[in-house]
This record gives structure tokens, sequence and C-alpha cells, in this order.
């Protein structure tokens, strides 16, 4: 298979073909049953099949949050900031997730969305290997920005669903620069359900969570193993209201069902 042969599947059905015919209607009722906005990519590794709701809104770039813990989590464990046994402490600041107030291994971290175990992550990168990792991996614009503990949740990184398609594929391939053995232990704690016939490697993603502006972008991102194939996905959406916080795994799911790859 040539190589990042997705780029080039994706380049031709999202940036030449029209809009009406990338549309896929099945994606959109996922959407508009809900009543909800957002683009849902899904593609296989082959590179011969691409599932595409909202062309428009897949090429613009937003900020990632959470779903950035994916690179973050290489760079740290290549930058042997941490590792993946670590117990990183909690200081007893109630931060108003339950999840969140107790100490934390780098995979209960990645699980449980821990903003301030990937903050304290942060401050021992510096923004100034983050800068250099950014451009090296060509996540997104690159762009740290000044906020190195806050620069994927409200700062100036950007990405769109497209960028994370491509990302994730580059990624799989290992194509990046990262060494083995932090993309085996990222592969362990990425792993969020095992099933017969498939396997799912995920991170969700809440830009503007807690905050009282909306619309908030929910993210949700990663890949399926079936045994026989690779699929990626990469889901953003406008939320408007915290209960529509589910719908980022509802709608991925239940896609990934009714195009029969789970």
């Amino acid at each position: 298979m040539p190589r990042l042969h997705l780029y080039a599947v994706l380049l031709l059905l999202i940036c030449v073909v029209t809009p009406a015919r990338a549309e896929d209607a099945v994606l959109a009722r996922l959407f508009s049953d809900r009543k909800v906005s957002g683009t849902l990519l899904i593609a296989n590794l082959k590179g011969n099949a691409l599932h595409l709701h909202d062309e428009a809104r897949a090429n613009k770039p937003l900020l990632p949050a959470s779903t950035f813990k994916i690179p973050n989590t290489l760079i740290a464990l290549d930058e042997g900031v941490v590792t993946e046994q670590e117990r990183l402490k909690w200081d007893g600041t109630d931060r108003g997730v339950p999840a969140w107030n107790r100490d934390q291994t780098l995979t209960s971290a990645f699980k449980n969305s821990c903003v301030w175990c990937y903050q304290e992550l942060a401050q021992r990168i510096g923004i100034a290997r983050y800068r250099q990792w950014l451009k090296k991996i060509d996540y997104g614009n690159a762009d740290p920005g000044p906020g190195l503990t806050s620069f994927w949740l409200s700062g100036d990184l950007r990405i769109s669903a497209v960028q994370q398609m491509l990302f994730l594929h580059k990624l799989y391939k290992r194509e990046l620069p990262f060494k083995a053995s932090s993309y085996d232990a990222l592969a362990r704690i990425m792993l969020m359900e095992e099933k017969p016939g498939y396997r799912l490697y995920a991170k969700t993603g809440w830009a503007g969570y807690g905050e009282k502006n909306t619309p908030q972008t929910g993210w949700y991102v990663g890949y399926v193993e079936t045994g026989t194939e690779v699929w990626f996905f990469a889901l953003n959406m406008a939320i408007t209201k915290p209960a529509e916080g589910a719908y980022r795994q509802q709608i991925v799911m239940e896609a990934l069902k009714l195009k029969g790859i789970i």
C-alpha cells in the first residue's frame, strides 16, 4: 500500500468532489435525529472507503480539547517526563470532577480526561519542546501559542476533523517520530473497548466544558480494529447543553454499526 494512501483518498473525496456527492445521508440522520450539528468522517486503512457528513465542518479548524491527550501522551513518554506506571499525586484540590480527585496513573488520567494531570505534564515538557513536536508531527496548525497549560483547551491550537484523520492514520502506521515503546504504551492506554470482532481505541474531547458560553465543541476520535480491517473516525459537534455530550460516542458507535464495521 502506498505511503499516506488515506491522505490521497481524503484529499480527493473531500477537497475535489462536490459536497453533494460526498455527503452521507445515513450519517446525516444520526445528527438530525438528535437535533445537533456536527461532522463525522469514517475511512478505512486500505484507503478505498470513506463515509462523510458535512464536508465544510470537517475542514473547519477547532480546539482539540482532550483529543490532544493522544499526541500529548506520546510526547510526554518520548521526552521521559513520565512513565506509564508513575502515579501523579493529587494535591487535594477539588476540581469538580470526582474522578479527578485522587492520584492518577497515565492510563486513568487519559480515560478520565484529567485536566490537572496533563497540565502537570505540560509544565514538565515546556512550551519550546511542544513547538518542536507539533511541527515534527504536523498536528493541526502546530501553534501552541503562549499558554503552556491551556493551549489545547482555550488557546491557539486548532485542528480539523480531516486533520485528525490524517494524524490518526500516521499514528496507526507508526509514521510519526516516536519511540516504539511510546507507541506501545499509548495503544494500551487508548484501548477503550474490546469485544468479539473488534477493538476500539479512542478519545473524547470537549472544548468549553463547564463554561456558560455556547456552542461548545465536542469531539470523539480514534480507530477500530476489526480483524480484517482498520477504520478511522473523527467526529466533532456543537454542544449547546450538557446532555448532548453523550451524543459524541452514541453517534460514532451507531454509525459504525450501521456501516457494518462492528
